[in-house]
């Protein structure tokens, strides 16, 4: 469940196109931009994995296989740092259906926003974060790369993944987010022992996935129903999108995965469920 420091070519189609979700909201007041990774929405800080041999972040990848039917559906809100003018143009990197769905079937979910999709949907970005029934984590800033060859995307070198991930939790909570969590995902899924070396001073532990939806750019539904249903197993994480411009098929996948999925004995949980059932049973 838990993948230390390898090589990882990512296995979604991810390119520098794609972008976000959320829900509208009334924007708050902001809170201090503080870059340290925050507490839960809870009073205490959620789970987290102790870093591995050599002080790199560890990689968590899926829950235990034996506690249960849980699953976590995720979703990646992640606009690069260089799309503002489409998206000025008109251009959709969030999904409100989306979220709606997830909000009328009662389903928890785990958003790793990026911190320009924050800036350009601060409105959501709060509606999201002061929502119990999802959790918001850290996705970078820019969404660029953080190893050479991921999917065209742009990269970041190693002195300033730092200032990536502090620049995005900023973002986050300038938006109006109060408690976004110490998970980080990696942009494109691309990572590499020097990745981890480099992240692992910021203390967040990174979160991939075991079942790859395939929604990126899909205009099958049906195709990405059945990668989902064929992919779960107890403990899984599901990666998706929730964008209208890159992911325009995920709200109808949900609308169809859950009730099956549901049919099938799971339970939805968030990420940080199984990152704590995780670290009881290691």
């Amino acid at each position: 469940m838990i993948s230390v420091a390898r090589s990882v070519t990512a296995v979604c189609a991810l390119g520098a196109a794609l972008a976000a979700c959320g829900t509208a909201g009334t924007p708050g007041p902001a809170r201090p931009d503080h870059t340290k990774p925050a507490a839960s929405p809870s009073a205490t800080r959620p789970p987290e994995l102790a870093p591995g041999p050599g002080g790199l972040a560890q990689v968590f990848e899926h829950g235990p296989r034996t506690l249960g039917k849980t699953v976590a559906l995720t979703f990646d809100a992640d606009m690069t740092a260089d799309q503002g003018p489409r998206a000025a143009a008109g251009e959709h990197f969030d999904n409100p259906d989306l979220i709606g769905t997830l909000r009328a079937l009662k389903v928890p979910a785990t958003i790793f926003m990026t911190g320009r999709w924050a800036e350009q949907y601060p409105a959501q970005a709060r509606s999201l974060g002061h929502d119990p029934q999802f959790e918001v984590a850290n996705h970078s800033y820019s969404h660029y790369a953080f190893t050479a060859d991921c999917y065209g995307l742009p990269t970041v070198a190693p002195d300033q993944v730092r200032g990536e991930v502090e620049r995005a939790y900023a973002a986050i909570r300038k938006a109006g987010v109060p408690h976004p969590l110490p998970y980080f995902r990696f942009p494109g899924g691309c990572y590499d022992r020097e990745a981890l070396r480099a992240l692992s001073g910021v203390g967040v532990t990174a979160v991939q996935w075991d079942v790859v939806s395939g929604d990126a750019f899909a205009t099958d539904a049906d195709a990405v129903v059945r990668d989902v249903l064929d992919g779960v197993k107890p403990g899984s994480v599901v990666v998706m999108h929730c964008t209208r411009s890159a992911a325009p098929t995920t709200e109808r996948v949900v609308r169809t995965v859950v009730p099956q999925l549901r049919k099938q004995g799971y339970r939805f949980v968030k990420v940080s469920e199984l990152i704590g059932e995780t670290n009881g049973h290691r």
